[in-house]
C-alpha cells in the first residue's frame, strides 16, 4: 500500500462539506476551467492558422517558381514545363505536386458594369482536390479538350458585384497590344473569404492565355509548388532554388501574401500571453489550497513527526493531495473543452462575419498532440509549483505543530 497516497486520500474524503471541502472544489475548479479555456483556445487558434493558410496555399501554392524580369508589367515571362526541375520535382520528396500556370489581366464587362480582373489559367496538371473546398457551385473548366476552353470559375463576391449567374456568358477584354476580348462561359463559383482573391481572380484554360500571349503549348507563367505537411518553408525554398534554372525565381507565398500571416502571428502571439496568464492563475490557486490545507492539518503533521515520520513522507502527503486534485481538474477541464469543441466542429454554433476573418464559423483543428502536451504542461508547472508549501511543511518543528490552533 501506498501510505502518502492512501493518508492524502483520506484527508481530502474526510473534508468534504466543511471549509476545506469547498476550497478543494475551487482548486479543481480553476484547474479545469483554466484547462478547458486553453484547450480551446488552441484548437481555435490551429483551426485559423490551417483554415487561412490552406486557403491561400490552395491559389497559389506554397511557392512559385517564375522567370527573373526588370519589368513592372503585370505579363508575365513564360517558362518551359521541359525544365529539369519540373520534369524532376518528384524525385524531392518534400514535394507534393507541381504544377503550371498563367495569369493575365483583363476587363469583365457586362451590361451593368465594368470590373477589372485576372483570369488565372490551370492546365491538365492542376490539382483540383487542393481547391476544391472553395467551389461553392458548379464545376471546374474542361481544360482536357482539343482546342481551348472558354469555361471559367468566377468568386462569388464578383458575381455580385457584375449581376453574373451559372451558365451566363461574359465578355472579358484582355491588356495587350492590339487588345482582344473572348467571350467566356461561367461553370462554377467560388469563394475563399480573402479579398486578395475574390476581388479580382477568376479561373479558366491555360491554353486560353497560351493562345493569347502566342505561346508554345509548353510555356506558362510559374509553376506552383505545393509541400507535404510539416516541411519547413524557407529550407525547401533553398533546395527548389538550387534545383531550378538560373534565370528563374523563387518566392514564398507567405511572403507573397505576408498580410495573411503577419495577422496569425499576432493571434499566436496574443493567445500565448493569454495561456500563460491563465496557467500561472491555475498555480497560484494550487498552491494558496495546499497552504490551507497545511494550516488545518498542522497538529496532524506535528503527530506524524512525533511518531517518527520523516520529511520526506509528510512532503509526499502534501505532493499526492495536489496531484489528485490536479488530476480532477484535468479529467474536468478535457471534458468540458472537447465537448465545447466537438459541439462547434460538427454544429457552427458560433459565426464569424467571413469580411473580417476571412470564414463564416469558429473553426476548430483536432490536435491531439497539442491536447496532451498541454495537458502535460499544465501537470508538470502545477506540480513544481507545489514545492513552495511542500517545502514549507517540512520547516514545522513537532511541539509546535502539535500545539498549533
Amino acid at each position: 500500500m501506498n501510505l502518502p497516497d492512501f493518508i492524502a486520500k483520506r484527508t481530502i474524503n474526510s473534508k468534504t462539506g466543511q471549509f476545506s471541502g469547498s476550497i478543494y472544489k475551487i482548486a479543481i475548479s480553476s484547474i479545469a476551467i483554466g484547462l478547458a479555456i486553453m484547450l480551446v483556445a488552441l484548437l481555435i487558434l490551429g483551426g485559423f492558422q490551417k483554415t487561412i493558410k490552406d486557403k491561400v496555399f490552395s491559389f497559389a501554392g506554397h511557392m512559385q517558381v517564375t522567370k527573373y524580369t526588370l519589368s513592372n508589367s503585370f505579363d508575365e515571362s513564360p517558362i518551359s514545363t521541359e525544365t529539369d526541375f519540373f520534369q524532376h520535382h518528384k524525385d524531392l520528396d518534400f514535394i507534393k505536386h507541381v504544377q503550371g500556370v498563367a495569369y493575365k489581366a483583363g476587363l469583365l464587362k457586362t451590361e451593368e458594369a465594368v470590373e477589372g480582373v485576372v483570369i488565372k489559367g490551370i492546365g491538365a496538371d492542376y490539382d483540383t482536390a487542393n481547391f476544391a473546398s472553395n467551389l461553392i457551385e458548379g464545376r471546374f473548366p474542361n481544360v482536357n479538350s482539343e482546342d481551348y476552353s472558354t469555361e471559367i470559375i468566377i468568386s462569388k463576391e464578383l458575381a455580385q458585384l457584375l449581376m453574373l449567374e451559372m451558365d451566363q456568358k461574359v465578355i472579358m477584354y484582355f491588356v495587350q497590344n492590339p487588345p482582344r476580348y473572348r467571350q467566356l462561359e461561367i461553370v462554377g463559383i467560388y469563394e475563399t473569404g480573402l479579398e486578395d482573391f475574390d476581388e479580382r481572380m477568376i479561373i479558366g484554360d491555360i491554353r486560353l492565355i497560351q493562345r493569347l500571349n502566342d505561346w508554345g503549348a509548353d510555356q506558362v507563367g510559374s509553376f506552383e509548388v505545393f509541400l507535404k505537411d510539416n516541411i519547413d518553408e524557407e529550407e525547401a525554398e533553398s533546395i527548389v532554388f538550387d534545383k531550378v534554372d538560373a534565370d528563374q525565381f523563387v518566392n514564398l507565398t507567405s511572403q507573397k501574401y505576408p498580410q495573411y500571416f503577419e495577422w496569425l502571428e499576432l493571434l499566436n502571439q496574443n493567445v500565448q500571453l493569454f495561456l500563460a496568464l491563465i496557467l500561472f492563475v491555475a498555480c497560484f490557486n494550487m498552491v494558496a489550497v495546499i497552504f490551507i490545507l497545511t494550516m488545518e492539518r498542522t497538529p496532524m503533521i506535528g503527530m506524524l513527526k512525533s511518531m517518527g515520520a520523516k520529511n520526506k513522507l509528510i512532503r509526499n502527503i502534501f505532493l499526492m493531495s495536489g496531484l489528485r486534485l490536479t488530476f480532477k481538474g484535468l479529467l474536468y477541464g478535457n471534458l468540458v473543452a472537447i465537448g465545447a469543441a466537438a459541439l462547434q466542429y460538427y454544429f457552427h454554433l458560433i459565426p464569424l462575419d467571413q469580411e473580417n476573418y476571412y470564414m463564416s464559423a469558429v473553426p476548430i483543428l483536432w490536435d491531439f498532440k497539442m491536447i496532451l502536451g498541454l495537458n502535460v504542461l499544465v501537470l508538470v508547472v502545477v506540480l513544481i509549483s507545489l514545492f513552495l508549501p511542500v517545502w514549507f511543511i517540512a520547516r514545522m518543528k513537532p511541539i509546535k505543530a502539535i500545539r498549533f490552533d
